[in-house]
């Protein structure tokens, strides 16, 4: 069973064949494998992932839409026909000195905990309905940094923050302060596992100085998960770009594992954590998508060389399975994964 399976990995149980989840928005791939079209029937999704053999859904959810000030930064193309993209730009803050004197806390509010754990709750089963013959985890998206992205946008953000670390910290606080209600919330539900999800990096590495994360995030990581963890709940952290450098950082504020792109090496986590951490990842999609079947095949046997030997490993394409991926070179994808994760 597909769940079990998952659940073994979170445990790190050693499952007879590696587990395997996905981050798709393809829904002619969808419809390849499953005759129907998620866009107008989205039962297609459960018989997709019983199909391709997922163990694990990766999911987040936030709560309810927050009133206040956000910034649009646009959305370029992932899904079909370009239906999710955004031209429109706006940022509501005019200077950094605003950004540096804004309070996260007086603008979006803080929930009221014992509503939002009845809320994720809700959300939870709903989805754990849905999708039965996957693990399906709980989740917070905008926890820090993220946060600052969603509210400020890039150029405000990287504006602000620099030129005054310490009263941007108590920016970061108040947004600390709205993702611990969560995270707490979500410690009072029955899910089985967490997913911390933060962008903390860029491709080419950390956005700021090493030691600003350390100072201040996170010491804030190690705080917002210890209520999940007193909860019995394991977490699993995930970031766009190369936190490879931050790997022993994140650990060490209490990650029970790691999702990553294709960026962050799998081979050093593997190597140190590979007997104590989840793993999930991480596949090129750029290799699935321009590459031809060897190189394919060659990546997915770099991905499986290192993480089989994992007992925690999960299979995954690193940066996501959008529309463009030529579906026979998904469908030789998939075939891989499962040819070369018997174990």
């Amino acid at each position: 069973m597909s769940y079990s399976i998952g659940w073994q990995a979170v445990n790190l149980e050693m499952p007879e064949r590696v587990p395997h989840t996905e981050y798709c928005s393809h829904p002619l791939l969808v419809k390849e494998i499953t005759g129907r079209d998620p866009r107008e029937d989205p039962s297609a999704w459960r018989i997709f992932y019983d199909a391709v053999e997922m163990d694990i859904i990766w999911f987040t959810n936030d709560g309810p839409p927050a009133k206040g000030r956000r910034t649009s930064m646009g959305h370029s193309i992932f899904q079909q026909d370009g239906v999710d993209l955004d031209r429109s730009v706006h940022c509501p803050f005019k200077s950094p000195e605003e950004v540096l004197s804004f309070d996260p806390v007086e603008e979006y509010g803080l929930p009221d905990e014992e509503e939002r754990a009845a809320y994720f709750q809700s959300v939870y089963e709903q989805g754990q309905s849905s999708y039965p013959g996957q693990v399906h985890p709980g989740g917070y998206y905008k926890t820090l940094f993220s946060a600052c992205i969603d509210a400020f946008g890039w150029d405000m953000f990287l504006s602000a923050a620099p030129l005054d670390y310490e009263r941007f910290d108590r920016v970061l606080e108040g947004f600390f302060r709205i993702t611990l209600a969560n995270c707490r919330a979500w410690a009072r539900t029955s899910i089985p596992f967490f997913i911390c999800h933060d962008d903390i990096v860029w491709t080419s590495g950390p956005v700021f100085h090493p030691e600003w994360y350390r100072q201040y995030v996170f010491p804030r990581y190690a705080r917002l998960w210890e209520p999940l963890k007193q909860a019995g709940k394991k977490v699993l952290f995930c970031s766009d770009g190369d936190f490879t450098m931050f790997t022993d950082d994140l650990a060490r504020a209490g990650a029970d594992g790691f999702i990553f792109e294709p960026l962050t090496s799998l081979e050093q986590i593997a190597e140190r954590y590979g007997s104590t951490k989840v793993i999930v990842g991480n596949a090129d999609t750029r290799i699935l998508t321009f590459g031809s079947r060897e190189e394919i095949r060659r990546e997915v046997e770099r991905c499986m060389s290192a993480g089989k030997p994992c007992p925690g490993f999960v299979m995954a394409v690193g940066n996501h399975i959008p529309h463009n991926v030529p579906i026979e070179n998904a469908l030789f994808y998939f075939e891989l994964v499962r040819q070369m994760g018997r174990r």
